[in-house]
């Protein structure tokens, strides 16, 4: 059976040379599944040629000469006449061909697929982790600096921050009470631009003057004071600047040690406009017991209903025996007109 299927049987006859100084031969030449056998007339094999490994010397002239691959100098030759012969071999060969492995094709493709994963690499893993070590590398004073120049701009649309001599010391004793002891300088009082809190990278908490003019007692401002707090504890704030601001501001911080001034008008902006993510009730509600704060005048000034903070208010840890004092009754009065109202 021949390797093509129309053929029970191919067989023509060609001029056979063993090697190049050899006389040539007159052979009978068939084409198997795999192979092209050449032999004698009596029938006695001279040759197998692997149909792999046969290549055509002269391609579109004739006589067609063929060889074994690497070794042009044993041939094959087959007269003008043997067109069946010649087509079914060129067939064969154009077929054997296309099934090769292509080493420029296969390089291609393993380039392509190394240059695709590097590219995702860039667009999905880099900026994360560049955004991370940022993070992680950027110190405390440079955290600082950042807050102190994300306020300054804020304040050309807030106003200055409030203060007067008497207001001084009772907003250090509320942002002690409860932001603790090393962050007593932390609270910012701002006359108008924040909705009602924001924080900033380095620690700054701002506060708008309505906590304080507003309620009767410091319960509310101090509940506000710690559920920023606790925003801020949820996710870097720095990190958070990084994550809006993108890759190239990040670039810029670890290179150069500085924000664009785009990036922190920009960010500016974004604090005093875009709502904020709540804080988890339960979370809220562990808060307010460890700070020993009742947590109803929190509720009620973020929904005078009480509708939407209800779990608040009925789980308020220290509805019994109250807060424990926040502001003495003339520090809370003095507090109160920080901003000169």
């Amino acid at each position: 059976m021949t390797a093509l299927k129309e053929y029970q049987r191919l067989e023509a006859s060609g001029l056979w040379r063993p090697e190049p100084d050899a006389q040539r031969r007159e052979v009978v030449v068939s084409l198997g599944d795999a192979s092209l056998t050449i032999s004698e007339f009596s029938g006695r094999p001279l040759a197998h040629w692997s149909l792999a490994a046969v290549r055509r010397a002269n391609k579109g002239q004739t006589p067609a000469i063929y060889h074994p691959d690497g070794d042009p100098g044993e041939t094959l030759e087959l007269p003008d006449d043997e067109t069946t012969m010649i087509e079914a071999i060129e067939r064969l060969l154009r077929a054997i061909d296309r099934r090769r492995p292509r080493p420029g094709k296969l390089r291609v493709v393993l380039l392509s697929a190394v240059a695709a994963t590097v590219l995702a690499g860039a667009v999905f893993w880099l900026p994360g982790a560049l955004l991370e070590h940022t993070r992680q590398v950027v110190p405390a004073v440079k955290r600082d600096e950042i807050g102190e120049a994300l306020l300054a701009r804020i304040t050309r649309i807030s106003g200055q921050p409030c203060m007067t001599e008497e207001a001084r010391l009772p907003l250090r004793h509320l942002a002690q009470r409860v932001l603790g002891d090393a962050r007593r300088n932390d609270l910012v009082v701002l006359p108008d631009g924040v909705r009602d809190t924001a924080h900033l990278p380095g620690g700054l908490i701002l506060m708008n003057r309505a906590l304080i003019e507003d309620y009767e007692d410091p319960d509310t401002a101090a509940g506000y004071l710690l559920a920023e707090s606790l925003r801020a504890r949820a996710s870097d704030p720095l990190g958070d600047l990084l994550a809006h601001s993108g890759l190239w501001a990040t670039l810029k911080l670890l290179t150069t040690g500085a924000l664009p001034d785009a990036t922190l008008d920009a960010y500016a902006e974004t604090l005093l406009t875009e709502a904020r993510e709540p804080v988890p009730t339960d979370t809220l509600l562990r808060a307010f017991a460890a700070a020993e704060l009742r947590s109803t005048p929190y509720a009620f000034a973020r929904d005078v209903t009480g509708e939407s903070t209800v779990a608040l208010i009925e789980a308020d840890p220290r509805a019994v025996e109250g807060s424990r004092p926040v502001l003495s009754d003339p520090d809370w009065l003095r507090l109160q007109a920080i901003c000169g109202g």
